[in-house]
Parts: structure tokens; C-alpha cells; sequence
């Protein structure tokens, strides 16, 4: 179900995590630091039709303490952080996209 213009997401995350974000339709704001999380954060919170703020889980925690309290006290945007993707070894990223390779094109890519 779509949402309604007046009831609009965001996502607030670094700029490795966005693309996945952008490709399910979903506007981003990056931030690459804790200072730029929190710039972005007020100017988003400001806006009266944002319903849901998405915030990197390590952004999120990185949050000075008053901002973080600032936030879980608004009614509207409920800001929410989410977990990052974590990879245990480089291999297992490596076949997680080579596994989506596949799906899209067809055919198995072989890695070097």
C-alpha cells in the first residue's frame, strides 16, 4: 500500500547504504557524519507532512544525548533507527552480489 503525500517517509543514512534506499523509491538524506545527522535531522523534523524519519542505527547511536531525548519526545516524525547490513567476512558480501548479479542478468558472474 502506498502512503499518501501527507503522510511521507524519509531515510537518513551514509552514503553506502542509499542506493538500496533510492531503488525501493524511498528519498534520502545523506550523512556521512554525526554533525551532518544531526543537521539533517532538525531541518527533516521541521517538516509537518514527514510522518516517519529512517536513521542509520550507528548514526543513531552516535547522537548526542539531548538530541536523541529531543527526538524520542515528538509526537510526528517518529524517528526510527535501523540496523546497518554487517558482512562476518568479505566473501559473504562478495556472493550477496553475485547472488543479485545472477537474479538480474541471468547468468552466474564467476568472481576473479
Amino acid at each position: 500500500m502506498a502512503m499518501s503525500s501527507s503522510h511521507l517517509v524519509r531515510v537518513v543514512c551514509r552514503p553506502a547504504q542509499a542506493a538500496g534506499f533510492a531503488l525501493a523509491g524511498v528519498e534520502v538524506e545523506l550523512a556521512a557524519d554525526v554533525a551532518r545527522a544531526v543537521e539533517v535531522l532538525k531541518r527533516l523534523c521541521s517538516q509537518p507532512k514527514l510522518a516517519i524519519v529512517l536513521v542509520d542505527a550507528q548514526l543513531h547511536r552516535a547522537l548526542p544525548v539531548e538530541v536523541r531525548q529531543r527526538l524520542d519526545r515528538l509526537a510526528q516524525p517518529i524517528v526510527a533507527p535501523f540496523p546497518s547490513p554487517a558482512w562476518d567476512e568479505a566473501a559473504e558480501a562478495e556472493e550477496y552480489v553475485l547472488e543479485i548479479l545472477r537474479q538480474a542478468i541471468g547468468y552466474r558472474v564467476r568472481p576473479r
